[in-house]
């Protein structure tokens, strides 16, 4: 946006401002997917984690997503096993999950705040967004880059991407069962999907 400014004409370039979106906990999706190792890996289970419980929100400008920033904070206790499997099974894969790893009584939340963000546009509203941030995990706090694509229309940002954490470098143990022969590997891949609402 441009304006004139005195009698001679000149023009004087005026600042786009930065707007706030807050993310739709109930239209957004995040998932944490867990693979299984050791002897009898193809018996056992490669969970699939649901993330039911989420906030945050971004800021930039949105014609060109300049100065953004994202904050998001996860709740562990919320996460859920998504797959078909038996109750039983289900339910002490959760209480594992929460209690030996991810200890949610002394870690109650798992966040991620940018420290850079630069965008590449792609197209009409959409860009290739990759997020440099600190991830806060398990009382840990390290850095970690999230690429991604971003979309903007109107009143509604979406984003979408992939991204793999070792759980060793959060100080989290390794789950293994029936005398170390089922294993779960370091590696965690994580998807999200989100849905943000602009905020006035």
């Amino acid at each position: 946006m441009e304006q004139t400014s005195g009698g001679l004409g000149a023009q004087v370039s005026t600042p786009e401002t930065a707007v706030r979106y807050r993310i739709d906990s109930r239209a957004s999706r995040f998932t944490v997917k867990v693979t299984a190792t050791g002897l009898f890996s193809a018996m056992g289970h490669n969970p699939t984690i649901a993330i039911r419980d989420s906030e945050g929100e971004a800021t930039f400008v949105p014609a060109t997503l300049d100065g953004a920033s994202v904050r998001v904070t996860l709740l562990p206790d919320s996460f859920e096993v998504t797959d078909d499997i038996s109750h039983k099974d289900r339910l002490e894969i959760e209480k594992t999950m929460k209690q030996d790893v991810l200890e949610t009584f002394r870690y109650p939340q798992i966040s991620f705040e940018s420290t850079g963000v630069s965008p590449t546009k792609i197209g009409d509203e959409r860009y290739a967004v990759s997020v440099a941030g600190n991830l806060n995990l398990h009382g840990m706090t390290r850095p970690e880059t999230i690429i991604c694509q971003v979309s903007v229309m109107g009143e509604t940002l979406r984003a979408s991407g992939e991204f793999s954490i070792r759980q060793t470098n959060y100080g989290i143990k390794l789950v293994s069962v029936a005398g170390g022969t089922l294993k779960v590997k370091d590696e965690l891949k994580c998807s999200f999907e989100i849905v943000a609402r602009r905020q006035e």
